[in-house]
């Protein structure tokens, strides 16, 4: 079920929202598997040069709102700063220093927050990695596969670039773990189409960066056949081309965001034959975790016959493509332009990873 989320969360340097002016009482149960409520939250946000990353916190904030409201959630401690690996971890630190519950991250690293990880379980909080997967058996990861994203668009940008061509990529930050898994995804389909890649750009999730990186590899190879990329950098990438005069001659990615789909429209609008994709990566996955921890810090299980390993994988929705952008258009037209195609579970849906 698609619940649309407006963006409106101001992101900031570390800060700790509190849902009360307390913190969670002394005699709590603070990792509360079966406890009783009100339970204390906990968010750790390491890279908030995002829309994307904006989006994710007012869905965490709308749905804690909810729980409120119920009596099931009190506190809602966020750290939400841009921070290396040192500093994600100091944010969780900050956390369990505050005695949550339950933690929510987006993590900046697979596997270099596991020790702070087991500092957390050690204390009974239960840990959530949503948008990234990490290499912790006792996390549970919450999210779409971010390999598979690589590969749906890889298939969708060979099919169009053609067989043999020649291409670039404006990619995430270097080293980030969705980077990496969507290249994963991405590599053996271009590879099997020959397609040779003469260059990874480093775009950073950010459109200023993206644009900046897409300008300099289209003058660094000008026989180009195209431009991989996707959410955060893709309006930056498309701006790149534009300026080049070469929308005729290049196929890029693209993204399921409001203003890279407003100049899509446009572009057909003109006469324009230009094409493009959009593969949805849902913001609203931290709201969807925060349903899931509901049900386990009052006691529910995981059904370990739907959920193998910890990992909740979701469905990707449907990408955005030339065929059915008229219908997603109609949905979001009224949105500012940061505003990404959403996808959150409700507190229902979530109940079929608990055999309901």
């Amino acid at each position: 079920m698609r619940k649309r989320i407006g963006a409106t969360f101001a992101a900031g340097l570390s800060l700790a929202l509190f849902a009360t002016a307390c913190g969670s009482d002394d005699d709590s149960d603070n990792g509360g598997e079966g406890g009783e409520g009100p339970f204390t939250i906990g968010v750790s946000n390491a890279f908030v040069g995002s829309e994307y990353r904006t989006q994710m916190i007012a869905a965490i904030e709308e749905t804690f709102g909810e729980y409120e409201d119920e009596g099931v959630f009190d506190n809602l401690v966020i750290e939400n700063a841009d921070a290396d690996v040192n500093g994600q971890i100091q944010q969780i630190r900050n956390l369990i220093n505050q005695d949550v519950d339950a933690i929510i991250v987006d993590p900046n690293s697979a596997t270099a927050l596991n020790a702070v990880f087991e500092e957390a379980m050690a204390q009974d909080i239960l840990v959530f990695a949503i948008d990234q997967a990490v290499d912790h058996p006792d996390v549970i990861n919450v999210g779409i596969s971010q390999e598979e994203l690589g590969r749906v668009s890889a298939e969708w940008f060979a099919e169009n670039v053609g067989e043999g061509s020649s291409i670039v990529t404006v990619e995430g930050a270097a080293g980030n773990p969705a980077t990496d898994a969507r290249w994963a995804g991405a590599e053996p389909v271009f590879e099997e189409a020959g397609i040779e890649v003469l260059a990874h750009g480093d775009g950073g999730w950010d459109q200023t960066v993206g644009q900046t990186t897409a300008t300099n590899l289209i003058a660094t190879y000008p026989d180009i056949d195209g431009i991989w990329t996707y959410d955060g950098m893709a309006q930056g990438v498309l701006r790149a081309v534009e300026a080049a005069d070469a929308l005729d001659t290049l196929t890029i990615g693209g993204e399921a965001r409001v203003a890279f789909m407003r100049t899509w429209v446009d572009l057909l609008d003109s006469g324009s034959d230009f094409q493009s994709v959009g593969v949805i990566n849902p913001p609203g996955t931290g709201a969807t975790a925060l349903h899931i921890a509901a049900r386990m810090l009052q006691g529910e299980e995981l059904d370990t016959s739907v959920v193998t390993d910890n990992n909740i994988v979701l469905d990707i929705a449907e990408p955005v493509t030339n065929d059915n952008l008229e219908a997603e258009w109609a949905e979001v037209e009224g949105e500012e332009d940061n505003y990404v195609l959403d996808s959150i579970l409700t507190a229902d849906e979530v109940g079929q990873y608990f055999g309901d």
